[in-house]
């Protein structure tokens, strides 16, 4: 069905619902926030007064309005798969945050019933949509720097973790490193054969790992090395990787690139200091990605088997950490 607006009603009103409220509101083409839902009364009317929407007494009322022809879950991830059988059933597109669930049977089930309604699922990796990883992407995609040998990505988080948050969305492998995994079968085209990790917990109030080197052997050979910890000075993410013929790396992106140099030193402004700030274009421009697959009826360029590899390789690496030793993906599958 072709719509001249598509109406989206947004389940989950915290951080990352609310930016994708604005971005709905602003600066998707062609795209409306109708409404907002989440089990906190105040947080859904006030994420929907500040974008011009209505607000839902529950996701069900949301889902049962039929000028809301498309969803974007962004509530806790252990109700990723419900909340996207529900959408499904009521013949709804989705935009879910990742990950898919923490559980793969749930997933499973989810995707199931995402391919018996006919219905678009999107999932939110966002970083493929940024323009520095997929100037990486790119380069690697044609041949610049030769066959991919070695990948190192560096993601670290300026917010502290806590025991409380990190166990509610899955622990540090489902919640932080999940994007790290992606973007390995992304740069390198190819897929995780197997997964060794090393953590520790380091920060003071926090039961589960917080910093963590992980390192993948890909199906076509390249190795891949991530580095997940926590910064006092912003928000760290960058990636190199390293070919037969060449190498492209990033650095960190900051508010401006002036260098001051006097008689103190050389300095320079510190990175974004969130995934906000960081990340703001790259939000707006998967959700555009997504209204476009809807209207000519295409792939989401992000799907549920890529949702889902991610997640299998996060409890691949939690294995690997709770046991000492290399996991397989084939002891996962």
């Amino acid at each position: 069905m072709a719509y001249s607006t598509l109406g989206f009603g947004l389940i989950g009103a915290g951080v990352i619902g609310r930016l994708h409220a604005q971005h709905l509101a602003s600066r998707v083409p062609s795209a409306r926030l109708v409404g907002v839902s989440d089990p906190l009364a105040d947080a859904a009317r006030s994420c929907a007064e500040s974008n011009s929407s209505m607000t839902y007494e529950s996701h069900r009322a949301l889902l049962a309005d039929s000028g809301i022809h498309a969803v974007v879950i962004a509530s806790p991830p252990d109700t990723h798969a419900g909340l996207i059988e529900d959408a499904a059933a009521a013949g709804k597109h989705i935009f879910c945050e990742k990950p898919i669930d923490c559980t793969l049977d749930k997933i499973d089930r989810a995707i199931a019933t995402v391919d018996r309604a006919g219905v678009k699922l999107q999932i939110g990796f966002n970083r493929r949509f940024d323009a520095n990883y997929k100037a990486v992407h790119d380069s690697v995609v044609s041949g610049k720097v030769g066959k991919p040998l070695i990948v190192h990505i560096i993601s670290r988080d300026p917010k502290p973790a806590t025991l409380s948050n990190t166990r509610s969305v899955g622990g540090l492998f489902l919640d932080m490193t999940i994007h790290d995994f992606d973007m390995a079968r992304y740069v390198t085209q190819s897929e995780v054969e197997s997964v060794h990790t090393i953590a520790s917990t380091m920060l003071e109030g926090c039961g589960e790992p917080d910093t963590a080197i992980v390192t993948l052997r890909m199906a076509n050979g390249a190795l891949v090395s991530i580095d997940n910890g926590h910064t006092t000075f912003g928000y760290d993410q960058r990636i190199e990787v390293f070919g037969s013929t060449g190498m492209i790396a990033t650095e960190n992106e900051k508010p401006h690139s002036a260098h001051l140099t006097d008689s103190s030193g050389s300095h320079a402004v510190l990175p974004w200091h969130f995934f906000i700030e960081r990340y703001a274009e790259s939000y707006a421009r998967e959700l555009r990605a997504f209204v476009e697959c809807i209207a000519r009826d295409t792939e989401p360029l992000v799907t549920a088997v890529d949702g889902r590899r991610a997640v299998v390789v996060a409890v691949a690496a939690q294995r690997s950490y709770d046991e000492s030793r290399p996991v397989s993906i084939s002891e996962v599958e």
